[in-house]
């Protein structure tokens, strides 16, 4: 990925970076989005992007870098937070567009580890032109591949989570 000039601030009131999340974003509970804030964005930014993720799933016996819970991109460059408990509509009511998770639906797919506590990234891009993809089709990797070479500002907030057995 590009090496961004400007370091964003991602936050949300349902969680602090590095804490646990609650069960109400996750399977356990309402599976409903975090809400998420964020500040410092360059005049560059003509959209945001953002991507959650599962880095601690075994990927080598799934074949995969990452288990994507969120992709939501092309989020207006006037748009600066997002609601928790957003639907999962293609296209938001702000503009933006969700795409696929690797739950193979539209919209967010909260935590649900099969083991252990695992740690879920919520990557923040600024980013200079839209991406311009069609929902179905907007997998992390499309996404990713469309922000090379145009990602002007980064954010990260980390959240835990563990099933309650």
């Amino acid at each position: 990925m590009d090496a961004p000039q400007t370091r964003l601030a991602l936050k949300s009131t349902a969680f602090e970076h590095g804490q646990m999340m609650p069960s109400e974003c996750t399977c356990d509970g309402d599976n409903v989005s975090p809400d998420l804030s964020w500040e410092g964005a360059p005049e560059e930014a003509n959209t945001f992007v953002i991507i959650a993720e599962d880095r601690d799933i075994p990927m080598q016996a799934l074949h995969l870098l990452a288990w994507v819970h969120w992709v939501v991109y092309d989020i207006p460059p006037d748009v600066t937070s997002l609601p928790g408990g957003l639907p999962s509509n293609e296209v938001l009511d702000n503009g933006a567009r969700q795409g696929m998770t690797s739950f193979k639906r539209v919209g967010y797919s909260g935590p649900c580890p099969p083991f252990g506590t695992h740690r879920y990234y919520f990557r923040l891009y600024a980013v200079d032109s839209p991406i311009g993809i069609e929902p179905r089709h907007a997998t992390r990797k499309r996404v990713l591949r469309a922000l090379q070479g145009h990602v002007v500002g980064y954010g990260e907030l980390m959240g835990r989570y563990r099933r309650a057995r």
